[in-house]
C-alpha cells in the first residue's frame, strides 16, 4: 500500500470516474489467483455502477475489502464476457469499516478469520489499520487474542505490508505487474533493496529483463546517465552478451566498443569502469582477454581436471577378448581403426571419439562397453539433452541419463549434488553428443568424476558448438593433449544413405545432390526469392510431404532455418505454418503473449533451462490444454505435462520452424532447410552440415544456388573466443596462457 494511504481512514470520497483505461473500486471477491504466476481474477465494485467489474491480469494480491486503482483496457471476452485487463494495479487501504472487516477476514493474515476480524474492527473502528501498522500489541485488548496469536498476527501483517509496498514501489518505477511479480519471485523481501541500490542487477539476474528496462528503472530512481555505476553495469552486461553468443571471453578493445554502443558513452568512461571492475575482481583480465569470474574459473578448472584425469592410467588387458566377444554377439566385423579405438580406451583414462554420420561411432561405443564390462567397471551413459540420452539408450540397450540428472541438479540451491566432495559412483562414463556440452557443464561434470574413473567423449566436432558458452569438444581435440580417434570411413550399413553421403559432401565443401537411399531421400529445390521459398515450404509441409511420404506435418516435419528474424527466419515461418496447420477456430482455446499466439495443439519449444520445471533449452512439446480462467497453458513434453503461467510464456516459442542452432542433439524424420542470400551473415559449411545431419528419412534443401555455394565456401568453425585449448597445452608444458 502507498505510504499516503497507511495513516488515516477513511480517505476523502471522490466522484466516480469512468475514464477509459482507468478503474477504481473495492474488491468484492477474488475469483481466482495463483501465487506462482501472479495471475488473478477480481470482482471490483465501482462507485456508481450497478454490477461489479471483472479485473484480470498478473497483479499484486488484492483481497476482498481492498480498494484498487488500475490502468488497462476493457474488452469483451467471447467466453467470459466484459473484462478489464489491467496493465498496472495499486492496492489501496479500504475506505469503509465494512471493507476493513472483509479485508481482514479474507485470510490475508493467518490467525485472523471472520470472527476475529469482526471483533478487531468493533474494538478499534476507523483506527484498525493504524493499530495494526503502529501498535499491533494493542490487539491484546481484543477478547480471545493471546500474546502468541498477537505476535503471529503482527509478523504476518508486517510481511503482507512489505510485499504490498514492494509491488507498489516496483510499479511506480516503471515495472509492469508481470515484471514486478517476476522480480519479487527472484529476490523476495530483498526486491525493494535490490532495485533501489543495484537496479542493473535486474538485467543480469532476472530472465527476460534487458539492459534498457533496467536502465529505465535506474533512471526512474535517480541514477544519472554519466554515473560510474551505470558504466560498470554496461561493461558487465556487454560481457554477458558475449557469453550469450557463445564466447567464453572478450577482447578488451571489442568489449569497450560494445559497451560504448550500449551506453551511447565515451571510451574513457568505459575504460575507467572496467579498471574498477578488474580491481574489485568482478571481471578477470588475462592479457587482453576479459572474463566473468565464473567462466574464467570454469576454464581453469576444466583444463586442470582433464590433465589430472589423464595421469596414472591403469591399462585394461581385455582388448582382444572384448573384440572377439563383441563381434560374436553382434555379427559385426571391426576394422583396424575401430580396434585401435578400443585399444585407446583400454590404454587411456580419457578418450575422444569423433566423426560424421555413418562412420561407426555407436558401434565403437558398444564395443567399448564390452571392454568395460569385462573389466568389471561400473559404467554410466549420459548426454546433454533428453532426446540425445534416449537415442543413446536405444542404440546401446543401456539406461542413459541427461547430464543434469546424472549430476543430480538441485533447483532449490542451483547446484549439482554430485561434485568434487561427493563424486559420482562410477568407474567409467561415456558422454554422447559432446559437441553440445557448454564449458560450465563440462566443468561440473569433470569435477564430479572420481580420480579413478575413465571418460569417453563422443561427438561430431564438425557440428555447431553448444548453445551455451564455449567449444568444449573442439578445444579438447585442438589442444592435442587428449587421445582422439577421428573416424572417417563410411561403413556399409550407411554407404547407401543419400543423407549420409550428402552430409560428407557438404563437409568437404561439395554441392549436395538429390538422391534416393536406403529408406530415405534427399532433395535440393532451386528457389531464388523469399516469396518463392515461402510458397514451396508451405506446400511441402502442408500437402506434398504428408501425401507423398505419410509423415505428420507437425510431429514428423521440422523446418530448420539459419536465422530467427527476416522473411525466412524462424519467427516469420512459424507465423505462416501456425496459420496453415493450427488456425484459429471456434472452440479452440488460445492465449496471447505480445505478438505471439499459442493455441491448443501448437508445437512449441522451451527457450531456456528451467530447473524448477525440469525442462531444458531446446526441448520441443505440444500445447495440451489451456485454462483461460487461470491464464495457464499446459505443454506435453514426451510423457509429462508442464504448466506455464502468464509470466512464464516468454520461455516458449512456436516450433514449427526453429533455428539450426536450436536443433542440435535432435533428429527428425524430415527436415526442410531454406538457404537464401538473405541468410548470408549466418551461412557456413558446418551450419548446413548440422542441419542436414538432423534428418533421418527425408532432407529437403530449399536453396538459392549462390547462397548454398557461399555456405559451402565458408570454412569458419563458428568461431568462438575461448582459451581452453591453449590453457590445456600451457598446463601440460608448464608455460603461461595470455
Amino acid at each position: 500500500m502507498p505510504p499516503s494511504d497507511q495513516k488515516s481512514l477513511p480517505l476523502p470520497s471522490e466522484r466516480p470516474r469512468r475514464v477509459e483505461g482507468l478503474l477504481e473500486g473495492e474488491v468484492t471477491h477474488v475469483t481466482y489467483e495463483s501465487e506462482t504466476t501472479g495471475f488473478r481474477v477480481l470482482r471490483v465494485r465501482v462507485k456508481g455502477q450497478a454490477e461489479p467489474e471483472t479485473v484480470i491480469g498478473v497483479l499484486p494480491a488484492a483481497p476482498p475489502g481492498a480498494r484498487i486503482r488500475a490502468t488497462g483496457k476493457r474488452y469483451d471476452d467471447p467466453r467470459h464476457g466484459k473484462q478489464f485487463k489491467a496493465d498496472t494495479l495499486l492496492v489501496l487501504a479500504p475506505s469503509t469499516l465494512d471493507g476493513v472487516e472483509r479485508y481482514l477476514a479474507s485470510g490475508l493474515v493467518p490467525g485472523i478469520g471472520p470472527a476475529y476480524a469482526k471483533r478487531i474492527v468493533a474494538a478499534f473502528g476507523e483506527a484498525t489499520l493504524e493499530v495494526l501498522d503502529r501498535s499491533p500489541q494493542r490487539l491484546r485488548e481484543v477478547s480471545g487474542l493471546g500474546k502468541r496469536r498477537v505476535d503471529a498476527i503482527a509478523r504476518a501483517w508486517a510481511d503482507h505490508r512489505q510485499v504490498g509496498a514492494i509491488m507498489v514501489f516496483l510499479q511506480s518505477h516503471g515495472a509492469s505487474p508481470a515484471l514486478a511479480t517476476r522480480i519479487y519471485k527472484r529476490f523476495g523481501p530483498k526486491a525493494m533493496a535490490v532495485v533501489s541500490q543495484s537496479p542493473y542487477r535486474l538485467a543480469l539476474d532476472v530472465w527476460g529483463v534487458g539492459f534498457k528496462t533496467a536502465d529505465q528503472i535506474a533512471r526512474s530512481i535517480g541514477i544519472p546517465a554519466d554515473s560510474p555505476e551505470r558504466a560498470q553495469a554496461g561493461v558487465l552486461h556487454a560481457l554477458h552478451q558475449f557469453s550469450e553468443r557463445g564466447h567464453v571471453l572478450a577482447e578488451q578493445e571489442e568489449l569497450i566498443a560494445a559497451t560504448c554502443e550500449l551506453l551511447e558513452g565515451e571510451p574513457d568512461a568505459v575504460l575507467r569502469a572496467l579498471e574498477v571492475l578488474v580491481a574489485e575482481k568482478r571481471v578477470v583480465r588475462e592479457g587482453e582477454a576479459l572474463y566473468t569470474p565464473e567462466l574464467h574459473g570454469a576454464e581453469e578448472r576444466t583444463a586442470e581436471r582433464l590433465l589430472g584425469l589423464l595421469g596414472d592410467a591403469r591399462r585394461l588387458d581385455d582388448v582382444a577378448r572384448a573384440v572377439t566377444e563383441f563381434q560374436k554377439a553382434t555379427g559385426l566385423e571391426l576394422d583396424e581403426t575401430q580396434r585401435s579405438a578400443i585399444a585407446a580406451a583400454a590404454a587411456s583414462k580419457v578418450l575422444v571419439v569423433t566423426g560424421g554420420p555413418g562412420v561407426g561411432k555407436t558401434t565403437i561405443v558398444r564395443a567399448i562397453l564390452t571392454l568395460f564390462d569385462l573389466a568389471r567397471l561400473r559404467v554410466a551413459l549420459a548426454a546433454p539433452t533428453g532426446r540425445a540420452a534416449k537415442r543413446l539408450s536405444e542404440a546401446t540397450g543401456r539406461d542413459a541419463l541427461t547430464l543434469h540428472r546424472l549430476l543430480e541438479f538441485d533447483p532449490k540451491t542451483g547446484a549439482f549434488q554430485a561434485n568434487k566432495l561427493d563424486p559420482l559412483e562410477v568407474g567409467a562414463l561415456i558422454v554422447d553428443e559432446t559437441s553440445m556440452v557448454p564449458l560450465e557443464l563440462a566443468d561440473s561434470l569433470l569435477q564430479a568424476l572420481p580420480d579413478h574413473a575413465r571418460l569417453i567423449l563422443v561427438g561430431d566436432v564438425d557440428q555447431l558448438p553448444s548453445v551455451g558458452p564455449g567449444a568444449f569438444l573442439r578445444d579438447v581435440i585442438d589442444s592435442g593433449c587428449v587421445p582422439t580417434m577421428r573416424l572417417q570411413r563410411i561403413f556399409r550399413q550407411a554407404e547407401g544413405s543419400s543423407i549420409v553421403a550428402n552430409a560428407h559432401r557438404i563437409h568437404e565443401g561439395e554441392i549436395p545432390v538429390g538422391a534416393e537411399g536406403k529408406g530415405e531421400q534427399f532433395y535440393v529445390l532451386d528457389r531464388r526469392t523469399p516469396e518463392e521459398a515461402l510458397d514451396v515450404v508451405k506446400e511441402l509441409v502442408t500437402s506434398r510431404i504428408p501425401r507423398g511420404f505419410g509423415l505428420d506435418p507437425v510431429d514428423d516435419v521440422q523446418v530448420l532455418t539459419p536465422m530467427q528474424r527476416g522473411p525466412m527466419g524462424a519467427v516469420a515461418l512459424n507465423e505462416l505454418l501456425q496459420a496453415e496447420l493450427n488456425p484459429p477456430r471456434e472452440g479452440l482455446a488460445e492465449v496471447r503473449r505480445g505478438a505471439r499466439v499459442f493455441r491448443v495443439g501448437d508445437k512449441v519449444m522451451q527457450l531456456r533451462n528451467d530447473y524448477d520445471r525440469e525442462v531444458w533449452n531446446g526441448d520441443v512439446g505440444r500445447v495440451a490444454s489451456i485454462v483461460l480462467s487461470e491464464s495457464r497453458l499446459f505443454v506435453r513434453f514426451d510423457d509429462r505435462e508442464v504448466a506455464y503461467g502468464d509470466t512464464d510464456l516468454d520461455e516458449l516459442s512456436l516450433a514449427y520452424a526453429t533455428s539450426i542452432h536450436k536443433s542440435q542433439g535432435s533428429e527428425y524424420p524430415c527436415v526442410i532447410v531454406p538457404i537464401l542470400t538473405q541468410h548470408f551473415v549466418m551461412l557456413s559449411r558446418n551450419l548446413i552440415y548440422t542441419a542436414v545431419t538432423r534428418g533421418k528419412r527425408l532432407v529437403i534443401l530449399v536453396a538459392h544456388p549462390r547462397a548454398l555455394g557461399l555456405a559451402l565456401a565458408e570454412v569458419r568453425k563458428e568461431s568462438r573466443k575461448t582459451r581452453l585449448a591453449a590453457r590445456l597445452r600451457a598446463k601440460a608444458t608448464g608455460s603461461r596462457v595470455g
